[in-house]
């Protein structure tokens, strides 16, 4: 693991990119930013679209590490270049933002009130391929639509079993077991949750890490012994359909969690726009998400 980028990661000020949509995802964030899919022919076109997106998004002179201490790519993205430089090796060496891969294959069918990760028969051979393309660490979503204990068990254990098989590539696990902010029993969801997480991260090895991506607590400072624990890098959020205005407000209330928002980062940018009202648009948004993670 390499040490500059987890000295970025656990000490730097600012929060993660999440530049990871992927397959389904895709149109969406291409009509968001003003793309439709009128504009393109299948599959290649449409993901020629998304990395034009999110270079755009990287070479911004408001996309730097000073404010931006991670970014996590599709795996596609990772294969492609900016500017004639592999992806994950410009974002570290032009712009000192350290590269996520996200891994996961998709959600399975919802069993318990969660979805658990698809199977993942080629991982192995990903994360080895991650670490010749310079990525730090990955990240893997499930989803949590009710507090189920027996589903949300798990989804905790799952997270885990794959966190440990990236760990053994020597890359840092983002685990993302996410909330759905839209259920009625979210608090109760996220107390199962919290305690199953702790369990998983107390049975860890003294010399391994990981990190947790979670969604915005309902109460405050929630995950707080979650942060505080040794075997936690970090403690990231996940703006979860929530306003880029209402993700800041909730997070700012949050002591040592920090962004990684996807839709929140890119909500305001439009392919209509010149460079310098992309820039412009970018900045402020960057700049609002960084207040947010460094204000707890």
């Amino acid at each position: 693991m390499n040490p500059q980028m987890a000295a970025k990661v656990s000490e730097g000020k600012g929060f993660i990119a999440a530049l990871d949509q992927s397959g389904g995802s895709t149109p969406k964030a291409l009509r968001l930013y003003g793309v439709e899919e009128s504009e393109y022919n299948g599959d290649a076109e449409m993901f020629d679209m998304i990395h034009q997106m999110r270079s755009r998004i990287i070479k911004s002179p408001s996309f730097t590490g000073d404010k931006i201490v991670g970014a996590i790519l599709f795996e596609m993205t990772m294969d492609r270049d900016i500017d004639g430089t592999p992806t994950a090796e410009f974002l570290w060496n032009a712009k000192s933002v350290v590269p996520f891969l996200k891994i996961d294959k998709g959600l399975a069918d919802e069993a318990n009130g969660v979805q658990l990760m698809k199977p993942m028969p080629e991982l192995d051979t990903l994360l080895a391929r991650a670490v010749t393309k310079g990525i730090f660490g990955t990240k893997e979503r499930s989803v949590i639509n009710a507090a189920n204990a027996e589903g949300i068990k798990a989804v905790v254990a799952q997270q885990f079993e794959i966190g440990m098989q990236v760990l053994s590539h020597g890359l840092m696990p983002i685990i993302e077991p996410e909330v759905n902010i839209t259920i009625a029993d979210k608090a109760e969801a996220e107390t199962i949750l919290r305690d199953e997480i702790l369990a998983q991260l107390d049975a860890l090895p003294a010399d391994k890490q990981v990190m947790l991506k979670l969604s915005l607590p309902s109460v405050e400072n929630f995950y707080k012994p979650l942060v505080d624990h040794p075997r936690v890098m970090k403690v990231v959020a996940l703006s979860g359909g929530y306003s880029r205005k209402d993700a800041n407000d909730l997070l700012s209330k949050q002591t040592g969690m920090i962004a990684s928002f996807s839709r929140g980062l890119t909500e305001g940018l439009s392919a209509k726009q010149s460079d310098a009202e992309f820039d412009a648009m970018l900045a402020a948004s960057v700049g609002s998400i960084y207040d947010a993670s460094v204000a707890g």
